[in-house]
């Protein structure tokens, strides 16, 4: 069932999450699998869509893999990552409005980014139609950098339709709606091994099949949101119609956003850069196949900590936005030691298949064994990613975007890159030399975040969010 407009809920007393008997704890801990629950799966199911056509252009042949594999990191480098970041500054907005019960603000907010997104992925999209010019400049192998530009010109549609299916995942999930997430995503998950058969195969398009069924499937995604979002009683409060608030203050929204997308595009920059650079290393072909294979491995279990941090991310947020900072305190240890949990669970998960993980991609005996010796480096590696993630979570829901991308600017640029360089290239381990560095820069990154989340004064935060709120809230309450 959804949760009652009339009532959020993460509100205090008048919640019936927890029995009688049971403690604040317990209550705090069924709250967040409610949320993560969902969006775990959610998040697992929208992965899906790039991971399944890289699947399909990998059964092709070694150079399409290749192609599609730097296409994919290109287009996540510069663009993905853009439009995800900016739009994760609703969990910020969303959020804190949801929980000070300013319900109308959750439409404009969602509308002011959309707008802001659109001209960004024309932006984008131009920088897109030079994808080979590009990475031929920056000394990629020729054929490989020549089916990455026609790979990624057919990914170009689904540009316009990811910002805003970014922002009505955000606009739910910040209201404790997140079935509907989760639903529709897997209706497209299922949907898109369908369009990627009939493309690639059927109608023989090949990689630019797999590169068009992106956009279908991201435009079936967002229809559904979209159908539901105008259609369902739970958000007659938060979307009341299009509105010319929309385009008031769009500079207040960018200080937000702005750092948002700095936040996640400087951690998204640095594993996709893992790839670009796999290109220098001998035997080029191998090395990307396998490091792009690692990454999409890497990014498919990322969405079990990304549904955990969205969670989070909600819950702080909501606690901060209805003023109670000791809920919020609650929320973020409980976050912790569920995040652990995760993700010794998921690491030792990954060393049992490590044998047979590459054949799901590739039926080259060198990648696969290649693959193998790379998983459990992949297990470390995401031992602290998802810590970093539900830490990350709890900076979005405290509005911190800003220290954070100075957070991941260090971790990963001063410490990770320079590292894997170093691995890599001096000491001429390859592929494993790059990941190594990088999961030093994801240690640096974790203690980062850890120390923030430790000295955050909550009670401050709570008054922060108050005005935050109210401050962008209209002359007439339209909630009331």
């Amino acid at each position: 069932m959804l949760p009652n407009m009339e009532e959020p809920l993460v509100g205090g007393k008048s919640e019936k999450t927890g029995g009688p008997g049971e403690s604040l704890l317990v209550i705090e801990v069924k709250k967040q699998l409610y949320l993560a629950g969902p969006l775990v799966i959610g998040s697992l199911l929208q992965n899906v869509v790039q991971m399944i056509s890289v699947m399909f252009v990998g059964h092709l042949g070694e150079l399409d893999l290749s192609s599609a594999s730097i296409a994919t990191s290109f287009a996540g480098v510069t663009g993905f990552s853009l439009l995800a970041g900016m739009s994760s500054s609703l969990d910020t907005l969303c959020g804190q409005a949801f929980g000070a019960k300013q319900y109308h603000l959750l439409g404009i907010y969602k509308q002011r980014a959309i707008l802001v997104l659109t001209p960004l992925s024309v932006v984008v999209a131009v920088i897109w139609a030079y994808t080979g010019q590009i990475l031929l400049f920056f000394g990629q192998d020729p054929e490989i950098a020549m089916g990455a530009g026609s790979y990624i010109r057919w990914m170009i549609p689904a540009l316009f339709v990811y910002g805003p299916l970014q922002c009505h995942v955000r606009f739910l999930q910040t209201q404790n709606i997140v079935l509907p997430v989760m639903l529709s995503s897997g209706v497209t998950a299922l949907n898109h091994i369908l369009v990627c058969w009939l493309l690639v195969y059927k109608l023989g398009l090949g990689n630019k099949g797999a590169a068009l069924a992106n956009t279908i499937s991201y435009l079936t995604n967002l229809l559904i949101l979209a159908l539901y979002i105008r259609l369902s009683p739970s958000c007659k409060r938060t979307w009341t119609g299009l509105s010319m608030e929309a385009f008031r203050d769009i500079l207040s929204f960018l200080r937000l956003a702005v750092p948002s997308a700095l936040m996640v595009c400087l951690e998204w920059w640095s594993f996709e850069l893992l790839v670009l650079f796999s290109g220098f290393l001998p035997n080029p072909k191998l090395e990307a196949s396998v490091l792009s294979i690692s990454l999409n491995t890497l990014s498919l279990l990322f969405r079990i900590p990304s549904g955990l941090g969205a969670a989070i991310s909600t819950r702080v947020s909501n606690e901060l936005g209805a003023g109670r900072p000791e809920a919020a305190r609650l929320a973020t240890h409980v976050i912790m030691v569920l995040g652990l949990v995760s993700s010794v669970s998921v690491g030792l998960a990954i060393i049992l298949v490590r044998n047979l993980w590459g054949y799901a991609y590739s039926n080259e005996k060198e990648v696969v064994e290649y693959i193998a010796r790379m998983m459990p480096i992949l297990a470390v590696t995401f031992l602290f990613d998802d810590l970093q993630c539900v830490l990350s979570g709890i900076v979005r829901g405290c509005g911190f975007q800003k220290i954070g991308a100075y957070v991941n600017l260090s971790a990963y640029y001063l410490v990770g890159i320079p590292a894997a360089l170093y691995f890599a290239f001096v000491y001429h381990l390859g592929g494993m030399g790059l990941w190594f560095g990088l999961t030093c820069g994801l240690v640096v990154q974790t203690v980062l975040l850890m120390s923030i989340t430790l000295r955050t004064n909550w009670d401050k935060e709570a008054l922060k969010a108050k005005d935050r709120v109210f401050s962008s809230s209209l002359p007439v309450d339209l909630a009331t």
